[in-house]
Protein backbone atom coordinates (compact mmCIF):
# COMPACT_ATOMS: atom_id res chain seq x y z
CA UNK A 1 0.00 0.00 0.00
CA UNK A 2 0.89 3.13 -0.27
CA UNK A 3 0.03 6.21 2.06
CA UNK A 4 -0.63 8.09 -1.12
CA UNK A 5 0.62 9.87 -4.26
CA UNK A 6 3.04 11.91 -3.02
CA UNK A 7 4.41 8.21 -1.11
CA UNK A 8 4.03 6.51 -4.09
CA UNK A 9 6.44 9.03 -6.03
CA UNK A 10 8.72 9.06 -3.34
CA UNK A 11 8.93 5.49 -3.76
CA UNK A 12 9.24 4.94 -7.76
CA UNK A 13 11.78 7.93 -7.77
CA UNK A 14 13.98 5.39 -6.19
CA UNK A 15 13.61 2.68 -8.49
CA UNK A 16 14.38 5.24 -11.36
CA UNK A 17 17.39 6.61 -9.85
CA UNK A 18 19.58 4.75 -12.64
CA UNK A 19 18.25 7.11 -14.88
CA UNK A 20 19.67 9.84 -13.52
CA UNK A 21 22.78 10.21 -15.62
CA UNK A 22 20.44 10.23 -19.00
CA UNK A 23 18.97 13.66 -17.96
CA UNK A 24 15.75 12.23 -18.31
CA UNK A 25 12.51 14.56 -18.86
CA UNK A 26 9.61 13.61 -16.50
CA UNK A 27 6.50 14.27 -18.27
CA UNK A 28 3.37 13.56 -15.92
CA UNK A 29 -0.54 12.61 -17.13
CA UNK A 30 -3.18 15.39 -15.47
CA UNK A 31 -4.51 15.27 -13.03
CA UNK A 32 -3.51 12.10 -10.67
CA UNK A 33 0.50 11.94 -12.13
CA UNK A 34 1.35 15.21 -11.35
CA UNK A 35 2.22 14.82 -7.67
CA UNK A 36 3.63 11.49 -8.57
CA UNK A 37 5.82 12.70 -11.43
CA UNK A 38 6.87 15.97 -9.18
CA UNK A 39 8.55 13.69 -6.62
CA UNK A 40 10.45 11.54 -9.63
CA UNK A 41 11.72 14.94 -10.62
CA UNK A 42 12.92 16.57 -7.44
CA UNK A 43 14.30 13.68 -6.49
CA UNK A 44 16.18 12.71 -9.72
CA UNK A 45 16.91 16.76 -10.58
CA UNK A 46 15.04 16.30 -13.75
CA UNK A 47 13.15 18.61 -16.19
CA UNK A 48 9.27 18.03 -15.65
CA UNK A 49 6.39 18.97 -17.32
CA UNK A 50 2.44 17.95 -18.20
CA UNK A 51 1.54 15.64 -21.16
CA UNK A 52 -2.29 15.85 -21.90
CA UNK A 53 -4.54 13.03 -22.88
CA UNK A 54 -7.71 11.96 -22.56
CA UNK A 55 -9.58 8.72 -22.37
CA UNK A 56 -12.24 8.50 -24.66
CA UNK A 57 -15.65 7.39 -22.57
CA UNK A 58 -18.28 5.57 -23.46
CA UNK A 59 -21.49 7.39 -23.49
CA UNK A 60 -23.50 5.26 -21.30
CA UNK A 61 -20.66 4.73 -18.61
CA UNK A 62 -18.13 7.77 -18.38
CA UNK A 63 -15.80 5.55 -16.13
CA UNK A 64 -14.73 2.79 -18.69
CA UNK A 65 -13.02 4.30 -22.40
CA UNK A 66 -12.91 2.66 -25.21
CA UNK A 67 -9.42 4.79 -26.02
CA UNK A 68 -7.53 7.37 -25.46
CA UNK A 69 -6.32 10.73 -27.26
CA UNK A 70 -3.23 12.72 -26.53
CA UNK A 71 -2.68 15.68 -27.34
CA UNK A 72 -0.78 15.99 -30.68
CA UNK A 73 -3.74 14.03 -31.60
CA UNK A 74 -2.25 10.47 -31.46
CA UNK A 75 -4.89 7.98 -30.91
CA UNK A 76 -5.23 4.39 -29.42
CA UNK A 77 -8.61 2.96 -29.44
CA UNK A 78 -9.30 -0.61 -28.71
CA UNK A 79 -9.96 -3.24 -31.61
CA UNK A 80 -13.27 -4.00 -31.24
CA UNK A 81 -14.64 -0.43 -30.11
CA UNK A 82 -16.26 -0.71 -33.62
CA UNK A 83 -18.70 -3.52 -32.56
CA UNK A 84 -19.55 -1.05 -29.57
CA UNK A 85 -19.89 2.35 -31.09
CA UNK A 86 -20.82 3.56 -34.44
CA UNK A 87 -18.15 5.70 -36.08
CA UNK A 88 -19.86 9.13 -35.95
CA UNK A 89 -20.46 8.61 -32.19
CA UNK A 90 -16.80 7.63 -31.88
CA UNK A 91 -15.87 11.00 -33.66
CA UNK A 92 -18.29 13.04 -31.72
CA UNK A 93 -16.47 11.78 -28.81
CA UNK A 94 -12.39 12.28 -29.66
CA UNK A 95 -14.16 16.00 -30.67
CA UNK A 96 -15.26 16.21 -27.16
CA UNK A 97 -12.03 15.25 -25.36
CA UNK A 98 -10.09 17.29 -27.99
CA UNK A 99 -11.68 20.26 -26.67
CA UNK A 100 -11.03 18.90 -23.10
CA UNK A 101 -7.31 18.75 -24.25
CA UNK A 102 -7.15 21.92 -25.37
CA UNK A 103 -8.60 23.45 -21.90
CA UNK A 104 -5.98 21.71 -20.00
CA UNK A 105 -2.90 22.17 -22.06
CA UNK A 106 -4.36 26.06 -20.85
CA UNK A 107 -5.23 25.72 -17.84
CA UNK A 108 -2.35 23.51 -16.40
CA UNK A 109 0.17 24.23 -18.41
CA UNK A 110 -0.51 27.91 -19.36
CA UNK A 111 -1.05 27.12 -23.10
CA UNK A 112 2.74 26.61 -23.00
CA UNK A 113 4.14 24.06 -25.90
CA UNK A 114 5.73 20.57 -24.52
CA UNK A 115 9.33 20.69 -24.29
CA UNK A 116 11.65 19.57 -27.20
CA UNK A 117 11.54 15.47 -26.44
CA UNK A 118 13.44 14.33 -29.74
CA UNK A 119 16.37 12.74 -28.83
CA UNK A 120 15.60 12.67 -24.56
CA UNK A 121 15.05 10.02 -22.42
CA UNK A 122 11.30 10.24 -21.34
CA UNK A 123 9.93 9.00 -18.53
CA UNK A 124 5.96 9.06 -18.60
CA UNK A 125 4.48 8.74 -15.33
CA UNK A 126 0.79 8.13 -13.90
CA UNK A 127 -0.68 7.22 -10.62
CA UNK A 128 -0.99 3.96 -11.86
CA UNK A 129 -2.46 2.16 -14.92
CA UNK A 130 -5.83 0.42 -15.80
CA UNK A 131 -6.85 -0.19 -19.31
CA UNK A 132 -3.72 1.41 -20.22
CA UNK A 133 -5.08 3.77 -23.56
CA UNK A 134 -4.06 6.74 -22.11
CA UNK A 135 -0.95 5.74 -21.25
CA UNK A 136 -0.76 4.19 -24.88
CA UNK A 137 -1.73 7.07 -26.60
CA UNK A 138 1.22 9.39 -24.81
CA UNK A 139 3.88 6.53 -26.12
CA UNK A 140 2.51 7.11 -29.72
CA UNK A 141 3.02 11.03 -29.08
CA UNK A 142 6.83 10.37 -27.60
CA UNK A 143 7.12 7.87 -30.63
CA UNK A 144 6.06 11.18 -32.86
CA UNK A 145 7.79 13.58 -31.60
CA UNK A 146 11.27 11.29 -31.83
CA UNK A 147 11.84 10.52 -28.53
CA UNK A 148 15.00 8.92 -27.81
CA UNK A 149 14.12 6.49 -25.37
CA UNK A 150 10.33 6.17 -23.85
CA UNK A 151 10.13 4.75 -19.85
CA UNK A 152 6.82 4.14 -18.37
CA UNK A 153 6.64 4.35 -14.58
CA UNK A 154 3.82 4.21 -12.60
CA UNK A 155 3.20 2.71 -9.05
CA UNK A 156 0.70 -0.29 -10.02
CA UNK A 157 -0.59 -1.66 -13.03
CA UNK A 158 -2.73 -4.95 -13.56
CA UNK A 159 -0.46 -8.16 -14.98
CA UNK A 160 -1.99 -7.75 -18.72
CA UNK A 161 -1.91 -4.27 -19.42
CA UNK A 162 1.75 -3.89 -17.63
CA UNK A 163 2.63 -6.89 -20.21
CA UNK A 164 0.98 -4.71 -22.92
CA UNK A 165 2.86 -1.63 -21.90
CA UNK A 166 6.14 -3.61 -22.51
CA UNK A 167 5.94 -4.06 -25.34
CA UNK A 168 5.33 -0.52 -26.84
CA UNK A 169 7.49 0.97 -24.27
CA UNK A 170 11.41 0.54 -24.51
CA UNK A 171 11.30 0.13 -20.61
CA UNK A 172 8.51 -0.08 -17.81
CA UNK A 173 8.84 0.34 -14.20
CA UNK A 174 6.24 -0.70 -12.12
CA UNK A 175 6.40 -0.93 -8.19
CA UNK A 176 3.00 -3.25 -7.50
CA UNK A 177 1.29 -5.61 -9.52
CA UNK A 178 -1.52 -7.03 -7.60
CA UNK A 179 -2.16 -10.53 -8.50
CA UNK A 180 -6.20 -9.57 -8.25
CA UNK A 181 -6.43 -6.01 -9.57
CA UNK A 182 -9.34 -3.86 -10.11
CA UNK A 183 -8.82 -0.66 -9.48
CA UNK A 184 -5.41 2.09 -8.93
CA UNK A 185 -7.19 2.92 -5.93
CA UNK A 186 -7.19 -0.52 -4.12
CA UNK A 187 -2.89 0.39 -3.47
CA UNK A 188 -3.90 3.63 -2.12
CA UNK A 189 -5.12 4.29 1.49
CA UNK A 190 -5.43 7.52 0.60
CA UNK A 191 -7.29 7.88 -3.17
CA UNK A 192 -9.36 10.74 -4.12
CA UNK A 193 -9.94 12.72 -7.56
CA UNK A 194 -7.97 15.67 -8.11
CA UNK A 195 -8.62 18.87 -8.80
CA UNK A 196 -7.24 21.48 -10.87
CA UNK A 197 -6.32 23.55 -8.61
CA UNK A 198 -4.65 21.02 -6.97
CA UNK A 199 -2.37 20.22 -9.76
CA UNK A 200 -1.86 24.05 -10.14
CA UNK A 201 -0.95 24.68 -6.85
CA UNK A 202 1.68 21.32 -6.82
CA UNK A 203 3.59 23.08 -10.18
CA UNK A 204 3.48 26.78 -8.25
CA UNK A 205 4.77 24.85 -4.83
CA UNK A 206 7.66 23.14 -7.51
CA UNK A 207 8.45 26.19 -9.30
CA UNK A 208 8.98 28.23 -5.73
CA UNK A 209 11.80 25.58 -4.56
CA UNK A 210 13.63 25.95 -7.78
CA UNK A 211 13.88 29.36 -7.74
CA UNK A 212 14.73 29.05 -3.65
CA UNK A 213 17.59 26.55 -4.57
CA UNK A 214 18.72 28.90 -7.31
CA UNK A 215 18.51 31.91 -4.77
CA UNK A 216 20.88 29.88 -2.08
CA UNK A 217 22.83 28.81 -5.16
CA UNK A 218 23.51 32.53 -6.36
CA UNK A 219 24.60 33.95 -2.48
CA UNK A 220 26.95 31.05 -1.28
CA UNK A 221 28.46 30.45 -5.10
CA UNK A 222 29.89 27.79 -7.12
CA UNK A 223 32.95 27.40 -4.93
CA UNK A 224 31.31 26.95 -1.43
Amino acid sequence: MFKNRKDAGEKLAQALERYRVENPLVLAIPRGGVEVGLQVSRSLGADCSLIIARKLPFPDNPEAGFGAIAENGSTFIFENAGYWLAGETIDQIKQEQIAEIERRVNALRGGNPLPDIAGRTVILIDDGIAMGSTMRACIELCRKRKAGKVVVAVPVAGRDVADSIAKEADELVVLEIPVHFRAVAQVYENWYDVSDEEVLDLLRERIREKELKEHEFDQSGPGT
